[in-house]
């Protein structure tokens, strides 16, 4: 008997729902994140429903030493989900219980394979919402969004996926369950654990469900997208309204302008504002005060008067809200079409934004002066998504994630390390951090098993 079929034989033979999957089936969909560069063909993927069922399955894979990569709804873009070499898949998407929002704690409890567009239909219908939205809200899962820790649209106003969080289930290494789904807003007693398992990406457990805050639903909500004429421009803007709008201003995303043609150019139909300015910034404003509309109004034709926007068209419907959300979602799509293209999620303080952009550009050009870049992203956060087409990406991202550390920035932002960043990870991180990191790993997964090689570089000899 081979070992593939001894892992299949045992797996099939294990008292638990794994609803287990092998040969076509394992490879067609679970190869692969994002990124759509695919890992070996895995022999099985396992796709427990209950956290009984992935209890039992990581007390054997312990027992076996089987490696495993945990995943969600694949959409991230750091190969922490793509599966390496001799790794079990084990697929979360069967997890979808979600319960009915509790209006008194205003909270509600959902499983890991819960899409983040089910959740927040589910808050709507109760006249709540969730606090995080990102553009792949149809496939993306809770259970993925919280080993990541995403951010999203709205990190401005509602912070990243660890602050919508009050309470965790999660799986460790050796099947043992650990439970904090009390959800008290106030809660001192001991080590906050659920906080450990929030960005670990699977590392340190794999999370089974969630006890996530949820928020009243703004009675007014306006969006605008303005023409400015350079990062220091924008920033200025962005400073200015939240002056005038303090925390009603829940997002200001920005797009470069050969990502906005592009993405009116694929729509197609007529574009809001005209092509050609330096710099696009779309912001919104979610108020529950009657005098919003106005308040949003006056802070931007203030903002247009003192020269710090040359255009500006604002939403005066609903439709026209969504229109304006779709050309900064379709950013994505649109350099997803370009096709061989290599995204850089990196954060910036706001005052190095235009350095990196000069410098990174520099970089960019001298090493291969054919290259394609473009730029979109969360200027309210200082999150870019600095995207380049090259034949020479092993030697550009490299320097491009040094820029960005050098200047007191990130190498990720809201798509974790995982297998491809992990290289980078020193330059962001102290040696004391990444002894403490692997302290960490090791005492809650002793024999590695849990999606080995994401996150922490191999240690020096």
């Amino acid at each position: 008997m081979s070992e593939t079929t001894g892992l299949i034989d045992a797996l099939s033979r294990l008292q638990a729902d794994l609803a287990l999957l092998v040969g076509a089936e394992a490879v067609e969909r679970y190869r692969a994140d994002a990124t759509r560069r695919p890992g070996p063909e895995p022999v099985a993927v396992a796709r427990p429903r209950t956290t009984a069922d992935l209890a039992a399955l990581l007390a054997f894979c312990t027992a076996r030493r089987q490696l495993v990569a945990v995943q969600g709804g694949l959409t991230g873009l750091a190969g922490g989900a793509r599966p390496q070499a001799g790794e079990l898949p084990i697929s979360l998407e069967r997890m979808r219980s979600l319960s009915e929002p509790d209006l008194l704690s205003m909270s509600v409890e959902a499983g890991a394979g819960v899409t983040l567009e089910a959740l927040q239909a589910r808050a709507a219908a109760a006249g709540l919402m969730f606090g995080v939205d990102i553009g792949a809200r149809g496939t993306a899962t809770i259970g993925g969004m919280i080993a990541t820790n995403a951010g999203g649209i709205r990190v401005l106003r509602h912070g990243m996926f660890r602050a919508q969080v009050l309470g965790l289930e999660a799986v460790l290494s050796d099947g043992r369950v650990l439970t904090s789904m009390r959800g008290l807003q106030k809660d001192n007693s001991g080590y906050d654990l659920k906080q450990l398992m929030i960005g670990s990406e699977g590392t340190l457990g794999i999370v089974t469900r969630a006890r996530l805050r949820l928020l009243p639903k703004p009675r007014h909500e306006r969006n605008a997208l303005c023409a400015v004429g350079s990062v220091d421009a924008a920033l200025q803007l962005m400073r200015r309204l939240r002056e005038h709008l303090g925390s009603d201003l829940s997002a200001c995303e920005a797009i470069w302008p050969d990502v906005y043609a592009g993405v009116v150019a694929l729509r197609g139909g007529s574009a809001p504002l005209a092509t050609g300015h330096a710099l696009y910034l779309l912001v919104e404003s979610q108020s529950f005060r009657h005098e919003e509309d106005d308040l949003f109004e006056t802070a931007l034709g203030e903002a247009y008067e003192a020269g710090l926007c040359q255009d500006v068209v604002l939403s005066q419907s609903g439709r026209d809200f969504t229109a304006l959300w779709e050309i900064r979602d379709g950013c994505t799509d649109y350099t997803a079409s370009l096709g061989g293209m290599t995204g850089h999620d990196v954060s910036l303080p706001p005052d190095a934004m235009a350095n990196f952009l000069d410098e990174a550009g520099a970089i960019v050009r001298r090493i291969d002066p054919a290259a394609r870049i473009c730029v979109f992203g969360h200027l309210g956060d200082g999150n870019l998504h600095y995207v380049v087409k090259s034949q020479h990406m092993p030697l550009l991202s490299p320097e491009i994630f040094a820029c960005a550390a050098g200047l007191g920035g990130a190498v990720t932002a809201e798509h974790g390390v995982g297998s491809d960043k992990r290289a980078h990870l020193p330059l962001v991180r102290s040696p004391v951090e990444l002894a403490v990191m692997r302290s960490i790993k090791h005492g809650l997964d002793p024999y590695g098993i849990l999606n080995r090689g994401r996150i922490l570089p191999e240690p020096s000899p």
